[in-house]
């Protein structure tokens, strides 16, 4: 049997609020290097060339960050990197890919990748995306990437998996569960039987082009126009008119929630436990226990600076190059400085610094966000 053709949609849009002032509309996450001298962006397409030429890739994103994503991955096509005229969530997103592909390669695998997680262990990622790609062509089988749990985390998404279902290399996934409360979150980590959801999937372009038409009807018909427009003088002006017109809903929501209800057995859904190091860095706290984890305990200070002088402190998280920075008697801090703007927070508010955000758009302080 012939390897299966491997092609990797990118979602590299929104804005990475949580990681203001460093992270602006036209400099999201994705295109800061928060974990070594790449940019995550960059670090996704490196992770992922082994596995497919450059010329299978696809990456989706906005108006504001298109250019500085052709500029920061000049291997890819840059046709194939597609400014979406409007947010639409992750479903018309991987589902343009999809129909782009089915005419001409149903039976392709589309790998769906966040552009901003971190891979401690880039050579076991992809071992273990190969044993998901080969159950992916298997047949109409939807792959997700799940992680083991080791804490009871409620900021990520859960599966369910049958407990003794992985004849194979995966598991049958039972349900989807959205971001729980402490205590779901927790019994879960009890019950043993779930993973988070790493938002990593895996299918071939004609199972996922089939499961839009089956379950979000109406965008699979406005994404079969775009698609149909590819490669035309029509596409751009195509996709800007019936794009915004798509459904704002999340692939998890529209496709894998209502496939899972069909059961074990007729969901053909698998849950790929990934064991590879990964960090979805969502927060200035998520990126200081990031560094933490690597060389040193995490009561220690991760602090970006020309020089430092600390005194009786300890857990602080500052970023500020080109400073001499001097910490004494504070602890558990968030300190980050840009040429515009200061943020003082503690690590255990770091996830509200996205409420900034908000209140600059308000404002219409532009030049802030």
């Amino acid at each position: 049997m012939s390897k299966p053709e491997f092609h990797p949609v990118i979602l590299a849009g929104g804005r990475g609020t949580r990681f203001w002032p460093l992270s602006r509309k036209k400099r999201a996450k994705q295109l800061l290097a928060l974990d070594g001298k790449h940019t995550m962006m960059q670090q996704t397409v490196a992770r992922l060339l082994p596995l497919a030429p450059a010329k299978n890739f696809m990456v989706i994103t906005n108006e504001h960050l298109h250019a500085e994503i052709v500029r920061q991955v000049p291997k890819l096509d840059k046709k194939k990197i597609l400014a979406e005229p409007a947010a639409r969530n992750t479903a018309p997103a991987i589902g343009l890919a999809a129909f782009l592909l089915e005419g001409t390669h149903p039976n392709a695998v589309i790998g769906l990748f966040p552009s901003d997680h971190v891979i401690a262990d880039a050579k076991h990622y992809r071992v273990t995306l190969l044993k998901g790609i080969a159950i992916a062509a298997a047949g109409e089988n939807i792959v997700v990437l799940g992680i083991q749990p080791n804490r009871p985390e409620t900021g990520y998404g859960y599966i369910e998996v049958e407990p003794g279902s992985n004849s194979g290399e995966a598991f049958s996934v039972r349900r989807f569960t959205e971001k729980p409360d402490a205590e779901r979150a927790a019994a879960f980590l009890r019950a043993g039987n779930y993973f988070w959801n790493s938002g990593m999937f895996l299918w071939s372009a004609k199972t996922l082009a089939n499961a839009l038409r089956e379950h979000l009807p109406n965008t699979a018909v406005i994404l079969e126009k775009i698609a149909a427009s590819f490669g035309t003088k029509k596409f751009a002006a195509t996709f800007k008119k019936l794009y915004p017109k798509c459904e704002n809903i999340s692939v998890d929501y529209a496709v894998l929630e209502p496939r899972s209800a069909k059961g074990i057995g007729k969901s053909n859904l698998y849950c790929l436990p990934a064991d590879f190091g990964w960090n979805d860095l969502g927060s200035w706290t998520a990126l200081h226990e990031h560094h933490t984890a690597k060389t040193r305990p995490m009561h220690d200070n991760v602090i970006a600076s020309d020089a430092t002088f600390t005194l009786n402190a300890q857990g602080n998280y500052i970023h500020a190059p080109g400073k001499f920075v001097a910490a004494v008697g504070v602890n558990d801090l968030v300190v980050v400085e840009t040429g515009d703007a200061l943020l003082i927070t503690t690590r255990a508010h770091a996830q509200d610094v996205g409420k900034i955000v908000k209140y600059l758009d308000e404002k219409k302080l532009h030049k802030l966000v």
